[in-house]
């Protein structure tokens, strides 16, 4: 029997822009909030005001008393709100309702945010590490997922918004689509003092990729350290091959696949090619990046059948 876990407030912070929420013109925000509070939360509503601004509203419900914060939208949301809640130890849930939800996905929630807010307090706080993306003359950025660079992260980069915003991840085949056949850049990755060249390198905590297969095979939410993947490829059509091995999950014993495990990766390229960095999704500026683990980061909600098959 699963444990029930009471809290005294529950922050529910929400993009008013994500495509679910949008296109349901509300309905699906009020069912989600009627299903919080018939679970016994007390619920406050806490939309954002623009791109960015989720990590400060966390914040803000933390300072005000909120015991948990929960986040329906994509994984960009989730994203932003993380920054917010580092070193606080105020859980953080996820309720499915953006264009991508790797996490929701992840974790077998499923795509119905009304039916995994029913289920919340059933869920259990994991202390879980979370990847930390240092690049020069920028800030630094977190994430819980993985971060992408070169080949998805171009793609990333040249997605239409407006497209995003009325069809979801069709937005990215239509961007991915349109780099076939091109040339890629080559860059280096770092890891435990080896060098390795490849044109695509995903430095993952999940084996979930875009809610659509899995790339990494052998990690989790729960480890400590990151399943790095490193592909080799001068143009996308080296890619096609690859494609069938993960469909198959034999990936990593293919010609031209490298995986490895890593707490730390540092990523260069050269001075002229535009290789872009993404993280959970969404694009992160270029190279180069340092990439590193940051063990018990943040406290977050994971079903119990999650756990279990973790371990």
């Amino acid at each position: 029997m699963n444990t029930i876990h009471t809290y005294k407030k529950t922050a529910l912070i929400y993009n008013p822009r994500a495509g679910r929420i949008l296109r349901s013109d509300g309905r699906l925000l009020r069912r989600t909030e009627e299903a919080l509070r018939a679970a016994g939360h007390n619920v406050t509503l806490a939309p954002t005001t623009g791109p960015c601004t989720a990590g400060a509203i966390a914040r803000e419900q933390i300072e005000e008393g909120a015991d948990l914060i929960v986040v329906a939208g994509g994984d960009g949301t989730i994203n932003e709100t993380l920054a917010g809640m580092m070193g606080t130890r105020v859980p953080l849930g996820i309720l499915p309702a953006g264009t991508a939800n790797v996490l929701a996905m992840e974790m077998k929630v499923g795509r119905d945010p009304v039916r995994a807010a029913g289920q919340l307090r059933e869920w259990s706080p994991r202390s879980v590490a979370v990847g930390e993306l240092e690049q020069p003359g920028h800030d630094k950025r977190l994430f819980l997922l993985m971060a992408g660079i070169g080949l998805d992260a171009h793609v990333v980069y040249h997605v239409n918004a407006a497209l995003k915003a009325r069809t979801g991840k069709f937005a990215y085949w239509v961007a991915g689509w349109s780099l076939l056949g091109k040339q890629l850049a080559q860059f280096e990755v770092t890891v435990d003092g080896k060098r390795y060249g490849c044109s695509f390198a995903l430095i993952s905590k999940v084996r979930n990729y875009g809610g659509d297969f899995e790339i990494a095979r052998q990690v989790t939410l729960l480890d400590d350290h990151f399943e790095v993947i490193l592909l080799e490829g001068r143009t996308t059509f080296s890619f096609v091959p690859y494609f069938a091995g993960m469909a198959l999950g034999k990936l990593a014993g293919m010609r031209g696949a490298t995986v490895l495990r890593a707490r730390e990766v540092k990523v260069s390229g050269s001075s002229d090619a535009r290789v872009y960095v993404q993280v959970d999704g969404e694009y992160a500026g270029r190279l180069p990046a340092d990439l590193r683990i940051l063990t018990g980061a943040v406290e977050l909600l994971v079903p119990e059948a999650y756990v279990q098959k973790a371990r």
